[in-house]
C-alpha cells in the first residue's frame, strides 16, 4: 500500500484522479473498520426503494424480514434512508443495524432510527457503497424499488456469476400476490435467457418469496450444512457444519460431476493453507478443481449439499 502511494506520488495525476483515489481509500477503510468488531456474525443486506412510503405493504414486509433475521441471529444492513431502508432499521432496531448511507446532490435526510449510530456509515461514492454491501452481507434481500435497487441487484447478481464475489443466498421479496419480480423475471426470460446472453442455471442465484417468514427460510436454509467457502489455488474449499455421508458424497459426484475439471469431490480435513482460518480449522470440508464458468451450479451444489443426508 505505501509503496503504492509512492508510485502514484510520482505519476502524472490530475488533482482530481488524487482526490478520487484518497477518498475511496479512505471511505473503504472506515467501512471496513466499523464493520470489523462484527465479522463472527452473519448480515443481511436490503435494498428496496426510498421512495415507499412507511404504512405501504412493502415496508411492513420490510419491518417483518428485518425481525424474522435477528431472530435466527443475523445483523442487517440497509442504506439508511426512508422507505424500505428506514422499514428495515425499526424492524432489526439499533443494536442490530447497519447503515451505508450515501451523499447525494439533493438533500437526503438519514433516518431517525440510526442516525447518530456509530454503525451509520456515510459515503460519498457509489462505487464504494456497494463494495462494502457485497463485501461485508451473508446474503441479500431485494424489494420493490427503482434505479437503484435494479442497479445494487444486477451487480450482486454479477459479481456472483463471473465468481467475482462469494455465492450467498438472494432473496426477492414482495408483498402477497405482488407481481413486482414476477414481471422482471419474465424480462430476465423473454429478454436475456430467450437470446442466449444468460444461461438458465443463472436463475439459480436467486428466490422469489412472497412472506417474510419464507425469505428468512430461504437464507437460513443456505447455512443448514454449507458454512462458508474459498479457493486454495485451484481448488474450490466448502467448509460445512457437519460432515456428509458417504451415500450424499457419491449423490454430488453423480449430478455435479459436469463442474468438475479433474478427479472428483472429495470430503477431507482442512488444507495446509487455510491455517490462517483457526476458529473454522476443524469443520469438515468438501474439495475438488472446478470449471470456472458455470457459477450458477456452484449455488445448484449449496442447495443439494443442505439437502444431503449428514452423519
Amino acid at each position: 500500500m505505501i509503496a503504492t502511494a509512492l508510485k502514484i506520488a510520482r505519476d502524472e495525476m490530475t488533482v482530481a484522479d488524487l482526490k478520487l483515489i484518497n477518498r475511496s481509500a479512505k471511505e473503504m477503510r472506515s467501512a471496513a473498520k466499523i464493520f470489523a468488531p462484527f465479522k463472527h456474525l452473519r448480515k443481511v443486506a436490503v435494498f428496496g426503494s426510498a421512495r415507499s412510503a412507511d404504512d405501504s405493504p412493502n415496508c411492513k414486509m420490510a419491518t417483518d424480514f428485518a425481525c424474522e433475521m435477528v431472530r435466527h441471529g443475523f445483523m442487517l444492513i440497509a442504506g439508511g434512508s426512508d422507505g424500505i431502508m428506514g422499514a428495515v432499521q425499526r424492524g432489526a432496531g439499533r443494536a442490530h443495524s447497519f447503515a451505508l448511507s450515501i451523499r447525494l446532490p439533493s438533500e437526503q435526510r438519514v433516518n431517525e432510527l440510526i442516525e447518530g449510530d456509530p454503525k451509520l456509515v456515510t459515503l460519498n461514492y457509489f462505487f464504494t457503497r456497494k463494495l462494502s454491501f457485497v463485501k461485508e452481507a451473508h446474503a441479500f434481500a431485494l424489494l420493490p424499488g427503482g434505479f437503484g435497487t435494479m442497479d445494487e441487484a444486477f451487480e450482486v447478481l454479477t459479481l456472483m456469476q463471473t465468481g467475482k464475489a462469494r455465492i450467498v443466498p438472494v432473496v426477492l421479496l414482495d408483498r402477497p400476490r405482488g407481481k413486482y419480480w414476477e414481471t422482471w423475471m419474465q424480462f430476465l426470460t423473454e429478454r436475456l435467457l430467450k437470446f442466449g446472453f444468460i444461461s438458465e442455471e443463472d436463475f439459480a442465484f436467486f428466490k422469489i418469496k412472497h412472506s417474510a417468514q419464507d425469505a428468512a427460510a430461504e437464507i437460513t436454509q443456505f447455512y443448514r450444512v454449507f458454512h462458508s467457502a474459498r479457493w486454495v489455488g485451484e481448488r474450490f474449499v466448502i467448509r460445512l457444519s457437519r460432515s456428509l455421508s458417504n451415500e450424499a458424497l457419491v449423490d454430488l459426484n453423480n449430478h455435479f460431476m459436469d463442474i468438475v475439471r479433474t478427479g472428483k469431490i472429495v470430503q477431507r480435513v482442512a488444507l495446509p493453507k487455510e491455517n490462517d482460518e483457526l476458529e473454522i480449522l476443524d469443520l469438515p470440508r468438501l474439495i475438488f478443481t472446478p470449471i470456472r464458468s458455470r457459477f450458477g451450479r456452484f449455488r445448484q451444489l449449496v442447495d443439494a449439499i443442505n439437502s444431503s443426508p449428514t452423519m
